[in-house]
């Protein structure tokens, strides 16, 4: 390789690194301004098939709900959320499940309990969410209500109701 051709090269390759590392420190500021700017960028695979934009959900209340098949609390909340999710829909609402679980047992999950609202195959981009969100302790189930102006109104670790999303709802 020619002496040019190297020099060429090493500026070449420091631009992209200085690229780069431009993009990351941009992307940290837009997180540290907006808490929910990395959530709607991220997609989750669907235990039907397809996916999960969050960026599709945007600009309408939207109720996420963190769980799991291997938590108690999760489940038996499950029927709550989704009676809340036939009445907020009807207010164009959105609800939907991040599983923090592996497809297998979602799939055999969703196969025996019908849910109505959208789930998403959350994996680790599901747990770097939960704690985006503020439970720095990563326990289930979590539930955050975002408001169409994209801001927290409400969040909760441990069981919910369908009495107190409700409560949520009417405050937004």
């Amino acid at each position: 390789m020619t002496r040019r051709r190297q020099i060429l090269t090493g500026a070449v390759a420091g631009a992209a690194a200085l690229g780069g590392a431009g993009f990351a420190w941009w992307h940290r500021q837009a997180d540290a301004g907006d808490p929910l700017a990395a959530m709607w960028l991220m997609r989750f695979e669907r235990p039907e098939g397809g996916e999960l934009a969050m960026a599709s959900l945007r600009g309408k209340p939207l109720l996420i709900n963190f769980w799991a098949t291997w938590c108690a609390p999760c489940l038996r909340e499950m029927p709550e959320i989704d009676r809340f999710y036939r009445d907020f829909s009807k207010r164009q609402g959105q609800v939907i499940g991040v599983a923090i679980d592996g497809p297998k047992p979602v799939r055999e999950f969703l196969g025996r309990v019908k849910i109505g609202f959208p789930i998403g195959l959350g994996g680790l981009d599901g747990t770097d969410l939960v704690h985006q969100l503020g439970n720095l302790q990563g326990a289930l189930p979590f539930t955050v209500m975002i408001s169409p102006k994209g801001t927290i109104a409400q969040r909760k670790m441990g069981e919910t109701s369908y009495d107190e999303l409700q409560s949520w709802s009417r405050k937004l």
